[in-house]
């Protein structure tokens, strides 16, 4: 007979969840859709002016600086939006997993292990390939993009899910919300650990008093909202003058924030009317006006495209994002199923994780930022590395379709019985405990 403790682990993998986390996380991924499309107009709108007869201009609007010299903020546009916009961005992100694990389904350790063993080995694996293509090239001077793969961009992956209209069970959908937001945390600790070169002491350890400003301030349930922004600019002011990397200063801040429970248990109201307040700011303003400056890569004229293409940065990033993070996603699942002895769910199958794997490795903003970062913004290195992420962006995009879309007749039917509503008092019949759930129209197991 088995322990307790083993036998009380094998829930299925996959399961849809709460139903106030469900219902919170399509709030979330309505928002995150629209910024997606957003994020996309915005990057085929960099690439077309990048490579028109007028890309001399794209390129000069990106280099043109603002801000005062005297503070060291006379940075270019692009850099404002790298450093300044995406730390909205990350205060978003860093909301998102601090709320999980204090009041979402992510506080159950049984729950938390598949999301983040599945960002770790679709961090760890593309890395690999990458490492091992660049090293096979002979391309030393390449390694210092290893991290560029790493990271899953989840408003480019819903964008695509909206474009061929898949009905992606609640349980699928969430699990790449998390897997996503864990990436990218993972992906900034990257960044401050790996990606700092001058580092400064004396202002990152000054950082810290508007910080506690911050945190002490939302604790006392301080009335005048806005201006909280003074010591939560004057942290990213700080954190920038360190050398650490600005965006650093967003997951600081969400970490300050205090998430007390509501009554009920379900959430975390202080956290979530912020979340609520910034993330049409990241999703809709800040991302896409990222994208449209790091983009923009010009591929007319100069070295032939052929050439570009077969670059073994090009190469190591497009094999890293669709195999790499394929197969880094789909070991992980399977080591935790295997260790775990947890199962699939029932209406679910293998063929459906790849779909999500492969949807894991549409890496976009994070990627474009550290390629920024490894290469400098402007160098032919870097230029490779935006002809990586886009078309690695493209294929797995392209190959999660095609796997989805087979799906999406079952995925139909599955959504039906999770929206299925007999007794008509707003929540599916599949998320009440006090009666047994109608059968599921799938069938009992996965096509």
């Amino acid at each position: 007979m088995s322990s307790p403790s083993r036998s009380s682990f094998r829930r299925p993998l996959f399961d849809r969840g709460s139903w106030p986390e469900v219902s919170r996380i399509g709030d979330v991924l309505r928002t995150e859709s629209v910024g997606g499309v957003l994020l996309l107009v915005a990057a085929v709108v960099a690439l077309v002016w990048a490579n028109s007869p007028w890309r001399d201009g794209y390129h000069a609007l990106g280099g043109t600086r603002v801000g005062p010299q005297a503070w060291h903020l006379d940075l270019t546009l692009a850099t404002w939006a790298a450093d300044g916009l995406l730390a909205v961005f990350f205060f978003v992100a860093g909301l998102e997993l601090k709320r999980e694990f204090v009041a979402g389904d992510l506080r159950d350790p049984r729950r938390a292990a598949l999301p983040i063993a599945a960002a770790l080995g679709g961090m760890i694996v593309p890395a690999v390939f990458y490492v091992a293509v660049v090293e096979s090239a002979g391309n030393g001077d390449a390694l210092a993009g290893w991290a560029i793969p790493i990271a899953t961009d989840i408003a480019f992956a819903l964008a695509v899910l909206a474009v061929i209209s898949t009905h992606l069970p609640v349980a699928l959908r969430t699990f790449l919300l998390t897997l996503a937001v864990v990436d990218d945390l993972l992906g900034i600790t990257v960044i401050g650990v790996f990606y700092t070169d001058d580092l400064r002491l004396l202002p990152l350890i000054l950082a810290v008093v508007p910080l506690a400003v911050f945190a002490f301030a939302l604790r006392r349930r301080f009335r005048f909202g806005w201006l909280l922004l003074v010591p939560a600019v004057a942290t990213w002011l700080l954190v920038h003058e360190s050398g650490v990397h600005a965006t650093v200063a967003g997951v600081l801040l969400a970490l300050a924030v205090p998430m007390r429970r509501t009554a009920d248990g379900s959430g975390c109201e202080l956290a979530e009317r912020m979340e609520h307040r910034w993330r049409p700011v990241s999703a809709g303003f800040a991302v896409p006006v990222f994208a449209f400056f790091a983009a923009g890569v010009t591929v007319v004229g100069g070295e032939a495209l052929g050439s570009r293409l077969t670059h073994p940065v090009t190469v190591a990033i497009v094999l890293a994002l669709v195999v790499g993070k394929t197969l880094g996603v789909l070991a992980a699942t399977w080591a935790t199923q295997r260790f775990t002895r947890a199962q699939l769910s029932t209406d679910l199958g293998w063929w459906d994780v790849v779909g999500v794997a492969l949807l894991a490795g549409i890496g976009f903003t994070v990627s474009l930022l550290i390629g920024e970062l490894a290469f400098g913004a402007g160098s032919d290195g870097n230029d490779q590395a935006k002809i990586g992420i886009l078309l690695g962006s493209l294929l797995a995009a392209a190959l999660a379709a095609v796997v989805l879309r087979l799906r999406n007749r079952r995925y139909r039917r599955i959504r039906v019985a999770e929206e299925l509503d007999l007794d008509a008092d707003g929540v599916p019949d599949v998320y009440r405990t006090d009666k047994p759930p109608a059968a599921s129209p799938a069938g009992s197991g996965p096509e």
